[in-house]
């Protein structure tokens, strides 16, 4: 079973002056604005390392729901941010890691079997799978 799912980008003008627009298949984005200045100079708008970290972190929270499943445990709450670092290397820029942290409530879980399952999502995310950066976690189990 193959899913396909599609997001889509329009872009105008050279890369300092430019702008483009990003939108999803589902709509949830819908032409939003991002160019250089939203990118590299927090202007308002979207930038594609905090798309990543946002997929990122949607995918990881799924991947450690259903682990916790199989492990026959339910969360009462998964929280997962992603930071995606984008660093300037000799021949342009390239994104080198993922700082994934967790905070989550999970009835019956104990520390040891909590840190296994998060590390098995970390590991096991379809994300986490597309890149070739080094992606590091950093869990809180609360509750």
């Amino acid at each position: 079973m193959t899913i396909k799912k599609y997001g889509t980008a329009h872009w105008e003008g050279p890369i300092k002056e430019g702008k483009g627009t990003v939108s999803t298949e589902s709509q949830a984005l819908n032409q939003q604005p991002y160019g250089f200045n939203t990118r590299f100079e927090d202007k308002p708008g979207t930038n594609p390392e905090e798309l990543l970290g946002a997929a990122h972190a949607a995918c990881f929270s799924m991947a450690f729901s259903l682990i916790l499943g199989n492990a026959g445990l339910t969360a009462k709450s998964i929280d997962t941010k992603a930071v995606v670092s984008l660093n300037k290397v000799a021949d342009g820029f390239e994104i080198d890691a993922v700082a994934l942290t967790l905070e989550a409530n999970i009835p019956g879980a104990t520390q040891e079997q909590f840190e296994e399952l998060a590390n098995k999502a970390k590991t096991g995310c379809p994300v986490s799978k597309l890149f070739k950066a080094t992606i590091t976690l950093d869990a809180k189990l609360v509750g």
